[in-house]
């Protein structure tokens, strides 16, 4: 049988395994920088506790896994997959006899429930990041996997804005370092509940938003189309109009939008807590045009309460490759009240394809072997071992050829991984005390004792 990938997953070579880490450093760096704490949860959750909090759309995406042995309902006696496939053939069944498990969907709901199990343990505010990977039963294309990694930053037990505030600053500091230029995209669920009051369309919120957040996809015409089929008046949609038609300063279209809110207490609530995120980020000398208050944001999942924030590459066409926002009620599902939260995620995977798009990653962002000692056989081999135990005790990489093998098969696996730097320890070496260095990208050739070549790899 010829060996196939399972569609929307990847191999990765060791040089973008490299490449991955340099992101993912840089991500953990700041995480830390800005008081995060490490935190990781099972690959899969009960199915219980994934399902209804992401949407009609998110919940049917959710990878759930099949049960490798069933429960019969009074004797609790195990039959086999084979049977339990057999009897759901034969007569109506519950889908849960089938599964009750599945593959995280993301990296949020997971937290809460860690967060609703522990609560009585940890110190709040209690700020945490995560970087493993989700999977998802999406249609696989360019960006878009069924299996891929999250980075996610989170606070819970804080309603403070200035958590907002900070999450802004760190992603753009992360960004700044990736050397990837960004705009950060935010809107409040709390005005997307306004403008349902606003055009009377309350009963339709999630209808609503849903079809709203499609936006940057299907276009004005599509949204349109997709809300009329949800039976949302033509009435109703001429007074979201004026959505479509924003100017460039989010400070303004917020006072414009305060205006049309008038009376609307839900609505106002929500520019004036997006008014304080904006301002106070323009006052900590963020520049305004990394600042996009975007009021067809949406963020297809259920559970956002307050703030959300989508981030998008300025030089490539990749969609957001990070987002986020507040999620006040999610761990009462879980019968813990009163844990308010906020949270955002950088798309890995995503970061990487724009960053190799536009050829940001430095040349030393892929590991790669220092010296390549050449295999002379006996003696010179356990010397050129000595030799080399000593580098790596210096953080110095450094291998062995394998195999006493001709010269010029030796230079090739060098090229090959790209080690650079070969190193000769051949009879006269041995009895000179000396290595003969040859860089292989400069051409150039010398020979040094052993000595002075230690000491300089210690500097």
């Amino acid at each position: 049988m010829k060996p196939s990938l399972a569609k929307g997953t990847r191999d990765f070579t060791s040089h973008e395994v490299s490449r991955r880490k340099y992101i993912i450093n840089i991500l953990q760096k700041n995480f830390e920088l800005f008081g995060f704490q490490p935190l990781e949860t099972p690959s899969f959750e009960n199915l219980s506790t994934l399902t209804g909090k992401y949407g009609e759309e998110g919940d049917r995406l959710i990878f759930k896994i099949l049960n490798s042995s069933i429960n019969e309902a009074k004797d609790e006696k195990k039959v086999s997959m084979t049977q339990d496939f057999q009897k759901a053939l034969e007569k109506p069944f519950s889908s849960e006899n089938l599964t009750d498990k599945a593959l995280r969907y993301d990296l949020t709901v997971p937290f809460a429930r860690f967060v609703a199990m522990n609560h009585g343990k940890l110190t709040f505010p209690y700020k945490r990041y995560q970087i493993q990977p989700v999977w998802r039963a999406d249609r696989p294309q360019k960006g878009r996997f069924r299996e891929f990694y999250q980075c996610d930053a989170d606070v819970v037990g804080s309603q403070s804005l200035w958590q907002e505030v900070e999450l802004v600053q760190l992603y753009l500091k992360s960004f700044a370092e990736l050397k990837v230029a960004v705009t950060i995209h935010l809107n409040n669920r709390k005005i997307l509940s306004g403008l349902a009051e606003y055009a009377r369309i309350t009963d339709k919120l999630i209808d609503f938003t849903v079809a709203l957040d499609k936006l940057d996809k299907i276009g004005k015409d599509g949204v349109v189309n997709e809300l009329l089929e949800k039976e949302i008046a033509q009435e109703s949609i001429d007074k979201l109009d004026f959505l479509f038609n924003q100017s460039a300063d989010a400070l303004e279209n917020l006072h414009q939008l305060k205006e049309k809110f008038t009376g609307n207490e839900i609505g106002s609530k929500g520019v004036e807590e997006l008014e304080f995120v904006i301002t106070n980020c323009q006052n900590l000398g963020i520049d305004a045009k990394n600042l996009v208050f975007d009021i067809t944001l949406a963020r297809g999942l259920d559970y956002y309460t307050g703030a959300i924030f989508e981030v998008k590459a300025n030089d490539a066409q990749m969609g957001s490759i990070g987002g986020g926002g507040r999620y006040d009620n999610l761990t009462e599902v879980f019968g813990v009240k009163n844990i308010p939260g906020i949270g955002i995620s950088f798309g890995l995977d995503r970061i990487y394809l724009v960053m190799e798009e536009l050829n940001l990653f430095p040349e030393d962002a892929t590991s790669k072997v220092d010296y390549l000692f050449a295999n002379f056989g006996g003696n010179e081999t356990i010397e050129a071992l000595k030799i080399i135990a000593k580098l790596r005790q210096n953080g110095i990489s450094a291998e062995l050829f394998p195999e006493n093998a001709k010269i010029n098969k030796q230079f090739t696996y060098a090229e090959k991984k790209g080690i650079q730097n070969l190193v000769f320890l051949g009879e006269e070496e041995l009895k000179n005390g000396t290595v003969t260095l040859k860089n292989l990208k400069a051409g150039e050739q010398k020979t040094v004792s052993v000595q002075e070549f230690l000491n300089l790899q210690s500097v």
